[in-house]
């Protein structure tokens, strides 16, 4: 039959089929994939294994390209955001997928991952390791499945979605077919489904082994995963309905970390469940904030003490930071976000105020840094007030690459890549997709420091396990400065950090919020409790017992953000009340 099928070419699979090969599946069989109509979305259980799945008898090396124009349904969800121009544009599918791939077994590998940059003005694809295999139906072709997402360029909202195709050893390949039905994105809603051309190329990929081997270490590297609702059996008097929060159709997934398992929520999607969770693409917006300015610092303070109190005009080269308003002002002002410069004390006015879209929409380093340094006007002392600026963490970004670059032997070294994920995020066995950072356009490459990471579900629980820990270590080795760690984490009773504007039971310290939920935990005083927040709902929240929770949703509703009936399950497995 295989022998057939290679004469025959693609078209023929439907002929084949009619002559007696029945396909298992009743969505996006072979016969679809060769030569059907994709008329609407399907559930993309269509897009996983049937159940007489078996392994892969071709094995795919090379390059896949595809061309074409599928379907597209968009709803924009916030004016505020963009435009219909905007949402034109963001429904036309990027003509740049073009992506090198490895297999191995029934793993199928890219190249490259993370956003990559295009010649779309809107989309970025950021391609996730896939899987193959056989089915009865497919005329002895191997299906693959590959996760994708479209991440919005120079911006971080994510758009999943699954590719699938057939494919042998001869460099013969069905059309693709694709689907996205699910994001974390406040804005748009977007559903993308059609088939596509696609061309296989055959051939060598450089350094294919080490590609293997680091993904097989990533694998084994991954926390033990168990379905949420395994909880209640594991910690009878835990009720796992409790740590999904918010309204289901604003949640990408959830999930609490344990005694070292990861406890894993779905990922639905406006289309049945995402069936490769594990390859979920979350976006991480300002839990960055955290992630990336807060632990940066924390390690460089580790390895140069005193460097967050240095001026900001020594490390910031724009002539706007050089001024009598930045007298006085250090590193650590910007990580704390208390430069006494602002128009608007109020929660969040500045940074919602139109104004600030210059600084988002800045394509160049340059750009950006203009504004930082020149938007807000001195209005008190530094350090007494907290107003909400994503500039100052880029501030913060810049002048802590400049001032590494100052030590003698890191002239060339870049803060994100040679500290944050040569000491921390790498030791700490995150994916190669959080490897990747958004950054400027231009040559200067700035890591964004206050948004533009893209997370796993995996990513996130290493990050809730090792934050609720709190000290700062990987295995032997002191990675974070203690000090600066224990006020971020509230684990200093006497440095709880600045109140967020007029929000009494709210502080920002170090990059990380924190809340307090006395009330809510029954403790007869404060309970302050650490958590990361990114735009829309996406929360990661380290408990002091060891515990950790994580939600991704994007609707800005409250219910949707606020945490405490997974704070209350968590104090199920130990004392929060400090």
């Amino acid at each position: 039959m295989r022998s057939r099928l290679r004469s025959a070419g693609i078209a023929g699979v439907a002929l084949l089929l009619a002559t007696g090969l029945a396909a298992a599946r009743t969505q996006l069989d072979a016969t679809t994939l060769a030569s059907g109509k994709y008329p609407r979305p399907v559930d993309f259980s269509a897009y996983a294994p049937s159940q007489d799945a078996v392994a892969p008898s071709h094995r795919f090396e090379g390059r896949l390209r595809l061309s074409g124009k599928p379907s597209t349904r968009t709803l924009v969800r916030n004016d505020d955001f963009l435009d219909e121009g905007d949402a034109s544009a963001a429904r036309t599918w990027p003509q740049d997928f073009d992506f090198a791939f490895v297999q191995d077994g029934q793993w199928l590998i890219p190249v490259e991952r993370g956003p990559q940059p295009g010649s779309h003005p809107w989309w970025e694809f950021s391609v996730e390791p896939g899987r193959v295999w056989d089915e009865p139906g497919d005329g002895g072709l191997t299906r693959a499945s590959v996760p994708f997402a479209l991440v919005q360029r120079n911006a971080n909202c994510t758009h999943n979605g699954v590719l699938t195709f057939l494919f042998d050893d001869a460099g013969n390949v069905s059309r693709a077919a694709v689907q996205v039905g699910s994001e974390t994105c406040l804005y748009l809603q977007l559903d993308i489904w059609g088939l596509l051309d696609a061309q296989y190329l055959p051939g060598p990929v450089e350094n294919a082994g080490a590609l293997v081997e680091a993904h097989r270490r990533e694998v084994a590297a991954r926390l033990p995963v168990k379905p949420i609702a395994a909880l209640a059996a594991d910690h009878p008097g835990l009720v796992p309905g409790n740590l999904a929060i918010g309204d289901a159709r604003a949640r990408s997934t959830h999930g609490f970390v344990f005694d070292g398992i990861h406890y894993r929520g779905g990922c639905p999607t406006r289309h049945g469940e995402y069936p490769w969770c594990e390859a979920l693409l979350v976006p991480s917006y300002s839990l960055a904030k955290s992630v990336v300015a807060g632990l940066a610092a924390m390690r460089l303070e580790r390895l140069y003490p005193g460097i967050l109190d240095q001026p900001v005009g020594r490390h910031v080269p724009a002539s706007g930071c050089h001024g009598e308003k930045w007298r006085g002002r250090t590193l650590r002002h910007l990580l704390d976000m208390a430069t006494g410069q602002y128009d608007s004390p109020a929660y969040m006015a500045d940074e919602d105020d139109e104004r600030a879209g210059l600084f988002f929409a800045a394509d160049s380093h340059a750009g950006r840094l203009a504004f930082a340094c020149e938007a807000y006007p001195e209005r008190e002392a530094p350090g007494r007030r907290w107003v909400y600026h994503t500039s100052d963490t880029y501030l913060l970004g810049t002048a802590l690459q400049h001032a590494l670059r100052a030590i003698p032997g890191r002239e060339h070294d870049d803060v994100f890549d040679d500290v944050l994920w040569a000491d921390v995020l790498g030791p700490l066995g995150l994916s190669p997709t959080a490897r990747h950072t958004r950054r400027s356009y231009d040559d200067a490459r700035q890591p964004f420091f206050g948004w533009g990471l893209t997370l796993l579900p995996d990513d996130l629980a290493k990050l809730g396990a090792f934050l609720a820990r709190g000290d700062g270590r990987i295995g032997e080795r002191q990675v974070l400065d203690p000090g600066l760690l224990a006020a971020a984490l509230q684990r200093d009773p006497a440095d709880r950090g600045l109140q967020a504007a007029t929000l009494a039971d709210y502080r920002y310290q170090h990059g990380f919020w924190a809340r307090n939920l006395e009330t809510q935990l029954g403790c007869g005083a404060p309970a302050w409790v650490p958590f990361l927040s990114g735009f829309g709902g996406i929360t990661l929240v380290p408990f002091a017992n060891g515990a950790a929770w994580y939600g991704v949703a994007d609707d800005g509703l409250l219910p949707s953000i606020l945490f405490e009936r997974p704070a209350m399950e968590a104090a199920k497995l130990g004392a929060l009340c400090r």
